[in-house]
């Protein structure tokens, strides 16, 4: 069983005093909880906005999301595009992308969202962007891979946010099991040794880290 890791009546005090989901966003949060079997992986509210503001804070005009599920953080992060910028998005399931591309058009995002379907260590190289921010939130096993594959075209101070990083408290417990839990305390520990980046980790929701490029 996984560890309550943040008090249920923290989580919901830290939602109700974060600006609410726009019309949108609670519906494609809604449509997700109600169809889909694994409505768990969505952002959700208050990871949705810290996404949002981190992108409006960075006003980056080149954004890759590594796993766009059903397309809630991609709209978030969207939000903070400058005038021109684009976001790219790689979903490995045809069925999810389908959903991604249908919430793109309902937030009126189908001008500044590229959506790629398939295997993201196909589809990263071929794609001919610098990075100012990229958000990975797909298989876990892989952190690594993308973790490398974006940063040296990750712009200078440019920032890499991963999700996930606390695996459900599964990187906690000693000894380590089952190859997800593993392969993201194999990451969490490359990217502190890496004397390219600096990073701060994170215990909102599921863990993420940001990591900024010197």
């Amino acid at each position: 069983m996984n560890p309550v890791l943040v008090h249920p009546d923290a989580e919901n005090y830290a939602g109700s005093h974060t600006s609410p989901e726009d019309a949108v966003l609670q519906k494609i949060n809604a449509a997700t909880y109600a169809g889909h079997a694994q409505p768990h992986m969505l952002s959700g509210h208050v990871q949705g906005r810290l996404l949002e503001m981190l992108s409006k804070m960075l006003r980056p005009r080149q954004i890759l999301e590594i796993g766009s599920f059903t397309g809630y953080s991609a709209v978030c992060l969207a939000k903070g595009l400058q005038e021109g910028g684009q976001l790219h998005t790689i979903e490995l399931r045809e069925a999810d992308a389908t959903t991604s591309r249908e919430n793109f058009r309902l937030a009126n995002m189908q001008n500044l969202i590229t959506l790629h379907t398939g295997n993201a260590l196909d589809i990263i190289p071929a794609l001919p962007y610098t990075w100012d921010l990229v958000f990975i939130d797909a298989d876990k096993v892989n952190y690594i891979a993308y973790y490398e594959m974006v940063l040296p075209r990750l712009e200078q101070g440019g920032i890499i946010i991963a999700d996930n990083v606390l695996f459900h408290g599964q990187v906690l417990q000693e000894p380590l099991k089952g190859k997800n839990a593993k392969a993201i305390d194999a990451f969490n520990k490359h990217v502190r040794e890496d004397i390219r980046t600096e990073q701060v980790f994170l215990t909102v929701r599921d863990g993420l880290m940001l990591v900024r490029k010197k």
